[in-house]
């Protein structure tokens, strides 16, 4: 399932990035928790380089918990932090504050000596489509997005978001890589990144319930009522369908229809609580 997918606005998306770090104090890269790896942009580290980096997992109610613990500790060093988060009801979000305050407590010293306090930080959220980055920021902002004022430095008509933390958040588009591995592009189907529109929704499914069958056999079967679990994906997806009555005439698997109740069901985490990677 090789997909090769970079519509123009995402070239001119990391054009802007790149333009825009000398503006920011920090960036804030928002990931999916469900997968860690496969929802980061590999440009994206490349572009932001040493700038300091808050590293947000995402829809972390949706992941298991063990394993999002661990990506924290796999991804946070000298000068990047992974924190967890939910962008819908706002857990998490508290600790941005103290946290970015870490990543710059040398630039923030150095700027009290100098009398400057109360200092508004400057943070670019970046991300691939689909890991939240609205929710993130209209829960920020408090459901009201705001513009601050232009100011020296800063290009006309670029729109920064207040929060009530002091930090100030200049959004970008979502951007995607031009090319993704299998693995990577599974995953980001799985969770809705791409669009279902150019996928094989089918296909797909039968691939989740494949991964599923292998990492969460026993939340399959719970969930879908089975007995037990074939060896054979199709054979699984084809009992799951005649639990949910998915069937058309002469007894026909309606599989465009499962396929839909699948996916629905496993983005809304009602399968079960998964992460699709670990970090060892």
């Amino acid at each position: 399932m090789a997909i090769n997918w970079f519509p123009g606005h995402m070239v001119k998306t990391r054009r802007e990035i790149k333009e825009n770090l000398k503006l920011v104090d920090a960036v804030i890269e928002i990931r999916d928790a469900r997968i860690v790896k496969s929802s980061s942009n590999p440009e994206i580290e490349e572009l932001c380089g040493t700038k300091p980096r808050l590293i947000l997992l995402n829809k972390s109610d949706l992941s298991e918990t063990g394993i999002t613990k661990e990506w924290i500790k796999e991804l946070s060093k000298d000068n990047i932090k992974a924190i967890e988060a939910n962008s819908l009801t706002g857990t998490g979000l508290k600790n941005i504050k103290p946290e970015l305050n870490l990543l710059l407590k040398e630039k923030l010293e150095r700027l009290k000596n100098k009398g400057v306090v109360n200092l508004t930080i400057r943070a670019m959220v970046v991300g691939i489509p689909n890991v939240g980055k609205s929710s993130f920021i209209n829960k920020m902002a408090q459901n009201s997005i705001a513009k601050v004022g232009d100011r020296p430095g800063v290009t006309k008509n670029k729109q920064w978001i207040k929060t009530k933390m002091g930090i100030e958040l200049l959004d970008t588009p979502g951007i995607l890589w031009p090319k993704f591995d299998d693995e990577a592009a599974l995953n980001l189907a799985f969770t809705g990144a791409i669009k279902d529109e150019i996928m094989d929704t089918e296909e797909l499914a039968l691939k989740l319930v494949e991964t599923l069958q292998n990492l969460y056999p026993n939340e399959l079967m719970e969930r879908y009522k089975l007995t037990d679990l074939s060896d054979s994906s199709l054979e699984n997806l084809d009992n799951i369908a005649l639990k949910r009555g998915c069937i058309m005439s002469k007894n026909a698997i309606d599989y465009n229809r499962i396929a839909a109740i699948l996916l629905d069901e496993f983005r809304a985490g009602k399968i079960s609580k998964i992460s699709l990677e670990r970090p060892y």
